[in-house]
C-alpha cells in the first residue's frame, strides 16, 4: 500500500498546471495513477475497459478485413495517457509499428522516466514512437502526417496508418480545447480518413452515450460505422459505467 495521496510529477504549461499523482484507493483496494490538468481528471488508471478496447476493436476490425499484410500494421494513436491504449496496441504481434502522438512532453517524460507503470513496456519495445504535436493540427494536414517527421514504414510516398485510434477529448461535444471541434465535422473527418491506407479502421473513444449527430458525420466518410457502448464496473456506483467507442472504415476504393 503506498502513501495515501502522492504526487509524483506537477510542471506548468500552455494549457494549464498538469499533474502526475498516485494515491491508495480503499473502494478498489489498489494504487491508482491519476492525471490532471488544473482541477480536471484526464485520465485514471481505475478505469481502462475502454482505453483498452478502443484499441482492440480497431485491430479486431482489420483482422475481419482480411489477414494482417505483409510486414504488419502501421498503427497511429492520438493521445498517450497513462499508455494503456499504446500497450494495447502493441500486445498485437501483427502491428509492426506505432505512433503515438501526444500535446504534452510532460505526459511523454513521465514515461520516459518511468514514473508511469507503462512506460516500462512502452519505451523498451522498438516498435514505438512517442511524438510530442498537436494530434488535431497533423489530422487535419494530411501532407505533413500524423507521425510528423518520423512516419511509419512504408514503401509509398506519403505513408498512411492501418489504424488511428484517438482517445484525447470527452466527447464529440466536450472538448478539452474548443480548436479541436473542425476534427467532430465532415471537413475534418475527411482530412483524418487521407491518413488512412484503403481500408484502414479509425475508432474513437468517448465519455458520452452515443452521438447521432456525429455517426452521421463519420457516415459521410466512412464505411460499417457503428458506435460500441463498453460497459465496465465502477467501485463508486453500484451498477456498470458505461463508454462508447466510435467505429469506421475507410472505403477501399
Amino acid at each position: 500500500m503506498s502513501l495515501r495521496i502522492q504526487e509524483l510529477g506537477w510542471r506548468a504549461t500552455p494549457m494549464g498546471e498538469i499533474s502526475l499523482r498516485r494515491r491508495w484507493d480503499p473502494a478498489a483496494r489498489t494504487d491508482v495513477y491519476e492525471i490532471k490538468l488544473d482541477d480536471e481528471f484526464l485520465m485514471s488508471s481505475l478505469f481502462v475497459a475502454v482505453e483498452v478496447e478502443v484499441a482492440r476493436i480497431a485491430l479486431a476490425e482489420l483482422r475481419a478485413a482480411g489477414p494482417p499484410p505483409e510486414g504488419g500494421y502501421d498503427v497511429a494513436v492520438g493521445g498517450l495517457g497513462l499508455g494503456h491504449t499504446a500497450l494495447t496496441v502493441l500486445e498485437d504481434d501483427a502491428v509492426r509499428s506505432l505512433v503515438v502522438v501526444e500535446a504534452l512532453q510532460e505526459v511523454i517524460d513521465w514515461h520516459e522516466e518511468k514514473l508511469i507503470p507503462a512506460g516500462e513496456t512502452l519505451t523498451a519495445d522498438a516498435r514505438c514512437h512517442l511524438s510530442q504535436g498537436d494530434f488535431f493540427a497533423r489530422a487535419a494536414d494530411p501532407a505533413e502526417g500524423l507521425a510528423g517527421a518520423e512516419g511509419p514504414p512504408s514503401d509509398t510516398p506519403g505513408a498512411r496508418f492501418h489504424a488511428v485510434v484517438v482517445d484525447i477529448d470527452h466527447s464529440p461535444r466536450h472538448l478539452l480545447n474548443p480548436a479541436h471541434a473542425p476534427f467532430y465535422e465532415v471537413e475534418g473527418t475527411r482530412r483524418l480518413a487521407e491518413h488512412l491506407r484503403p481500408g484502414g479502421v479509425f475508432t474513437l473513444w468517448s465519455n458520452d452515450p452515443p452521438d447521432e449527430d456525429y455517426l452521421d458525420v463519420l457516415r459521410g466518410v466512412f464505411t460499417g460505422v457503428r458506435a460500441e457502448v463498453v460497459s465496465f464496473p465502477n467501485p463508486y456506483q453500484e451498477r456498470p459505467a458505461t463508454n462508447t467507442v466510435y467505429v469506421g472504415s475507410k472505403p477501399r476504393d
